[in-house]
Parts: structure tokens; C-alpha cells; sequence
């Protein structure tokens, strides 16, 4: 019972991990969002990431539960992390470099 529940956890993490990609449906299609849009995207962009990691964090942790699956869903989660806090430091390192 434990270890379908955590099968189950781990596909969903996967499909929320692999979410923020939705963010280039737009650029294709050349479509411009408000800005309100565009924030609350961001937003969902941000929980999707985190809420990706953690729950991949969570199913790794187990031995009998881990598998390809989670692992994928872990580094792309991680991959989304690091490139957000590089963002993150990009911005600030330019804000004070002016």
C-alpha cells in the first residue's frame, strides 16, 4: 500500500516538475501576456518548482520507492531551482553593479 502511494507521489511530481515548461506554450505561439498574467504565472511557475521538489525529495528518500521516474523528477526539479536562484543573483549582482 505504502510503496503504491508513493508510485502514484512520484508520477505527480513528475508532471508538476515538467509544469513551468508550460511557460513557452505563449513564446510559441507569439503571444503577449498582460502583466498581471505574466505575474501570476511566475507565481505558479515558482510553487510548481518548489512543490516538484519537495514531493520528489520525498519519494527518493525511500529506498524501495526510488526509481528512474524519481530520480527525473529530482533533477529537473533541482535544474529549475538552480536556474531560478541564478536568476535571482543575476538580477541583484546587476542591480548593484549600476
Amino acid at each position: 500500500m505504502e510503496c503504491k502511494k508513493l508510485r502514484t507521489l512520484s508520477k505527480v511530481s513528475l508532471v508538476i516538475s515538467v509544469l513551468p515548461l508550460a511557460t513557452l506554450i505563449p513564446v510559441f505561439l507569439k503571444l503577449t501576456l498582460p502583466g498581471g498574467v505574466s505575474t501570476a504565472w511566475a507565481g505558479v511557475n515558482i510553487a510548481c518548482v518548489v512543490a516538484g521538489l519537495i514531493l520528489s525529495i520525498i519519494c527518493v528518500r525511500s529506498n524501495e520507492s526510488r526509481s528512474l521516474v524519481n530520480i527525473a523528477s529530482t533533477v529537473i526539479s533541482v535544474f529549475w531551482c538552480l536556474l531560478m536562484a541564478g536568476i535571482v543573483a543575476l538580477g541583484l549582482f546587476l542591480t548593484f553593479m549600476q
